[in-house]
């Protein structure tokens, strides 16, 4: 039996592969400028068309992951202790002191500054490797409620 693929199952893996670019850029690029216009259009596709599509493959919009990468990234600077957290805040890419801290406070839990304090000596002993899994924020809201609940 021979399995051709219609022109539909063609358009979506297109479709696909052109989120996991944009996607991919956001990873390489997150300290840059990067807004949902300039990737939509260098990924020749409308600002709301990409919105709804990358929301539909990944669970979130392009602005919301960026701002995860970007703050994940936060995390790793803060931990080790060498900048401010205004230099944090510019060096991942935000322009706003103001809006990575509201952002960072909810993905993380508790604000830059309180991070910084308590992680300098919270991480010590621990493998780099499980640093960064056990300090990864949630990037989608919804997902908090399905995590398994440990008794």
């Amino acid at each position: 039996m021979q399995v051709t693929s219609s022109p539909a199952t063609a358009q979506h893996l297109r479709d696909l592969a052109r989120l996991r670019r944009v996607r991919d850029r956001i990873d390489r690029e997150y300290a840059q400028p990067l807004n949902v216009e300039a990737l939509a259009r260098d990924a020749h596709i409308s600002a709301g068309h990409l919105s709804r599509q990358f929301r539909a493959a990944y669970g979130e919009s392009p602005y919301s992951y960026l701002m995860t990468r970007r703050i994940e990234r936060a995390m790793t600077l803060l931990r080790r202790g060498e900048l401010s957290v205004t230099e944090v805040c510019f060096a991942v890419g935000c322009a706003s002191l103001g809006t990575f801290s509201t952002r960072f406070t909810e993905l993380v839990g508790m604000p830059p500054s309180v991070y910084r304090r308590r992680a300098a000596s919270a991480t010590d002993g621990i493998p780099s490797c499980m640093v960064k899994k056990v300090t990864r924020p949630v990037r989608n809201r919804e997902a908090r409620g399905a995590e398994p609940q440990l008794a």
